[in-house]
């Protein structure tokens, strides 16, 4: 029993941490003491709920939980002032059948941990641990950076964040062009964690990827005529039309040239087409999430692999590495270049990828190589390039069908 509810209180922290720090952190006004009262709530769960039961809305209970231990501490600390007015007036009126996590909450962390006073890749590291619930060895191998550096990177961002007394509120206008750029980046990076775990036993992360894309409806709300927000929610609505196809019965990766475009979310493909249409309609031009979302529209519009305009995607890819430069976009281009003009074209590109060191550490480079060399007919180079990929990937459902591609090669 305690087994069971232990893996509960997993899956509901999985899906409403997020929501409950940033309800605590808008109350208490610290993000690093919000987390503390989270796990406080969290432990007293694992200690009550074996013997009492789950309750019928584990949200609210861990919230409720926490919001007394704040007033507990206060009260102990004899500085209860306006603080404890102001939670305790309606902490009895929590229900279970009223209460629903505030849907801006979430997006206040987000700004909250995207403050300028943070550098990018602090207010990224940030946002991760704390919106996209990533454990810090996760964070780490996405940075390429020891697990110690990421550690120390995060609780220095949680301090600044306190010793600058940043609001958990949607700044001033005034604000937002210091800020909107990394809080595109980190919803779309918490929504690539949930369309492609980058660990664990799962491919997919829905909650997450269902998290970032209300997050982008959300701002396009408060933004309604800012092009990269739209553009983003564009690319998260036709990235996410593809879920239920992209595992199969037994929760396996299922490529794009082996899904059941049947099975892809047609509202969810013309929400995103809509979306990328209001955008240009806006004539600022196509900024990279609009660039990404004109790629990802190829791919829905096309029945099959060989109907997609791969041409116009390679002009799409190259336009995009000239406004966003990346060692990623120059990977996906080598792949479009493959499919539009062979794939030994597409090889040559992989290569000085590979000469040049970039992504290192990553599966990413080795997994396209061994597919490409597979389709040139190298097939001991492919499948040590696929097995080499399959070595350095932490998620454990797409190193197993890395392995399978590997083995189905014959030498």
């Amino acid at each position: 029993m305690t087994t069971d509810v232990a893996r509960r209180v997993a899956a509901i922290w999985r899906i409403e941490g997020a929501r409950i720090v940033a309800t605590l952190a808008r109350v208490v006004g610290d993000l690093a003491t919000a987390e503390d009262l989270a796990q406080d709530a969290v432990a007293e769960a694992l200690a009550q709920w074996p013997r009492d039961g789950i309750p019928s809305n584990p949200g609210a209970w861990l919230t409720a939980v926490a919001k007394r231990r704040a007033i507990d501490g206060w009260r102990r600390s004899q500085n209860l002032g306006e603080k404890y007015r102001l939670i305790g007036a309606d902490l009895d009126e929590i229900t279970d059948a009223e209460w629903q996590p505030i849907d801006d909450d979430v997006l206040r962390l987000v700004f909250a941990a995207c403050h300028p006073v943070l550098a990018r890749e602090a207010q990224v590291a940030l946002t991760l641990k704390v919106v996209g619930g990533l454990d810090t060895d996760a964070i780490a191998r996405l940075f390429l950076v020891p697990v110690p550096t990421m550690q120390q990177r995060i609780v220095r961002a949680k301090k600044s964040l306190s010793v600058a007394r940043v609001p958990f509120a949607v700044p001033d206008p005034s604000e937002w062009p210091a800020r909107l750029g990394a809080v595109l980046s980190v919803i779309y990076l918490v929504f690539t964690e949930g369309y492609a775990a980058s660990t664990g036993g799962a491919v997919l992360r829905t909650e997450l990827a269902h998290e970032a894309v209300r997050l982008g409806r959300v701002l396009n709300r408060l933004l309604p005529r800012e092009p990269e927000a739209l553009g983003l929610s564009a690319l998260m609505e036709l990235q996410a039309s593809r879920f239920a196809a992209r595992v199969d019965a037994n929760g396996d990766a299922v490529l794009l040239a082996d899904q059941d475009r049947r099975r892809w979310d047609r509202s969810a493909i013309a929400r995103g087409a809509a979306m990328l249409d209001r955008a240009d309609a806006l004539g600022r031009g196509r900024g990279p999430y609009q660039l990404q979302a004109a790629i990802a529209l190829c791919h829905a519009k096309a029945m099959s692999v060989e109907a997609t305009d791969w041409d116009r995607i390679v002009l799409l890819y190259e336009m995009l590495g000239r406004v966003a430069p990346s060692p990623v976009v120059e990977l996906n281009r080598a792949v479009a270049v493959s499919m539009a003009s062979g794939a030994l074209e597409g090889l040559a590109i992989a290569d000085q990828l590979a000469d040049a060191g970039a992504l290192k550490g990553s599966h990413l480079i080795p997994s396209v190589r061994g597919e490409l060399l597979s389709r040139l007919g190298r097939t001991r180079e492919a499948r040590s390039e696929l097995l080499a990929a399959a070595e350095l990937t932490r998620n454990e459902r797409e190193a197993a069908l890395l392995r399978r591609k590997a083995e189905a090669l014959r030498l």
